[in-house]
């Protein structure tokens, strides 16, 4: 039987959210790049708890993967929501170069005998860095860990501080992806968030890096930002449409200066209303599928030859603090300040500011902030939540006899909160499984909110942005 993804065969005009329900649903909730959310994890997980995860884990085999966060950059752009450390003096990545290293020497010993399938670099700019730091960071992994021949080794560039020598150390050191930020073309929207970008920088990069070799090339938008509208925003989706890229991350700006006191510098009043945000959202959904892109979920698109579309077909697309990945069970190891891993289910942040870091490093601790031991129920409740904003498609009898429940007896509360949302047409529901409608892709947090134990009837404000 052919598995059909909500997108398969699905219209544009199936993903227009009726306007009467624009204020039952946009409210405060989680984007469930964990569940559960890093709120909630326990700020006691101390360095004991992160040393006993990696040693339990040190009997696995199977490749695993890493992300490296380089948290610096020489300018803020005022929507930010990154952890990011601004500096025009390059001396600052000497120490933490240091630290990364030592980092590794001391992971190292847990995960020696495994290859490594994906490395993805994150920041910050990491383009911050010289090409020869780029090569001696590359080194230093590789002199202590292997790679599988296909491995997936990713980084997040800036057009604006990216050099063709930059690319050709890269592409030396064996990076076959790069992921750049643009958020939008349009001049006054680029001075009202701090980031001035042109067309031509990144369309020349884009050429270069297709020269050298790079296999896939993806950017970064946003919408919600400052004096954006509809009319605007395909002025820059039609740009964006002449550099061709391979896949496009359409992210929800959230204004949350309380969080980010950076975005106090945007002028409030200049930002689009609700219906307005929307409106440029399902717009520009319209735009990608009619220009070849399948809608992957959340905020992301890919050409539908794509490995990530057909993981989504095949309802077997996961998703990890790097984002949707091909790569099912694979353990996720993070270095750098306040980088994630996610280790058998299990999760652990390391320290969030850059001096509290690299004083760990200097002390020969393990750098851990907070993290969570997950219980059977989190294992439970994360496998349904990773199930439906993956996949959009949830089937009961399969996790009944993965975790050795009545479904319908240990989710009763859940099921019926569900008959909701499929009266509004975000999902349908039958005695087998839910499916999750185009509709219900763009209303993805809220769907999956009501499997969320931790979740409060109505989310804190000061903890999460609205969902549309």
């Amino acid at each position: 039987m052919t598995k059909h993804s909500p997108t398969n065969n699905a219209h544009v005009n199936d993903f227009i959210v009726p306007r009467d329900l624009l204020a039952k649903y946009a409210k405060p909730g989680p984007r469930y790049t964990s569940y559960p959310t890093v709120p909630v994890w326990n700020k006691a997980f101390d360095a004991q708890d992160t040393q006993k995860i990696y040693t339990l884990n040190q009997a696995q085999t199977n490749p695993l993967a890493l992300y490296f966060h380089l948290p610096f950059c020489s300018s803020l752009c005022w929507y930010c929501g990154c952890n990011v450390k601004i500096s025009r003096n390059d001396r600052v990545t000497v120490p933490y170069l240091k630290a990364l290293e030592k980092e590794l020497i001391k992971v190292t010993p847990f995960i020696q005998h495994r290859a490594i399938s994906q490395m993805h670099w994150g920041g910050g700019t990491p383009t911050f860095l010289r090409p020869e730091q780029i090569e001696a960071l590359v080194g230093m992994i590789t002199q202590r860990l292997s790679f599988t021949e296909d491995a997936e080794i990713s980084i997040e560039v800036d057009p604006r501080v990216t050099t063709l020598a930059h690319l050709e150390a890269l592409r030396r050191c064996g990076f076959n992806r790069l992921s750049m930020g643009i958020q939008d073309f349009n001049p006054r929207v680029q001075e009202a968030v701090h980031r001035i970008q042109s067309l031509e920088a990144t369309t020349e990069l884009i050429e270069q890096a297709r020269e050298l070799g790079f296999e896939s090339i993806n950017v970064d938008l946003m919408y919600g930002l400052p004096h954006q509208s509809v009319e605007s925003f395909k002025t820059t989706l039609s740009q964006v449409q002449g550099l061709n890229p391979d896949r496009i991350a359409l992210f929800h700006y959230a204004h949350v200066p309380w969080m980010k006191p950076a975005q106090k510098l945007i002028n409030v009043e200049d930002l689009p209303d609700a219906d307005t945000k929307l409106k440029i959202f399902e717009f520009a959904i319209q735009h990608f599928l009619n220009t070849g892109y399948r809608y992957i979920g959340m905020d992301h698109f890919a050409r539908p030859e794509d490995e990530l579309a057909q993981a989504q077909t095949a309802r077997t697309l996961r998703r990890n603090f790097m984002g949707y990945t091909t790569q099912a069970d694979t353990d996720l190891y993070g270095f750098g300040v306040s980088s994630i891993s996610e280790i058998e289910g299990h999760f652990i942040q390391n320290k969030r500011e850059v001096d509290d870091y690299e004083n760990a490093m200097d002390e020969d601790v393990l750098p851990t902030q907070q993290g969570m031991w997950l219980s059977a129920e989190d294992h439970l409740r994360k496998a349904i939540i990773e199930a439906l904003s993956c996949n959009g498609y949830l089937h009961f009898e399969t996790l009944a006899k993965r975790f050795n429940i009545d479904f319908h007896v240990h989710f009763a509360k859940e099921l019926q909160a569900s008959q909701a949302l499929a009266e509004d047409g975000l999902l349908s529901i039958d005695a087998q499984h839910i499916q999750v409608s185009p509709r219900g892709q763009i209303l993805i947090r809220n769907v999956c909110m009501i499997w969320d134990a931790y979740l409060a009837p109505e989310a804190p404000a000061q903890l999460f942005s609205n969902t549309l």
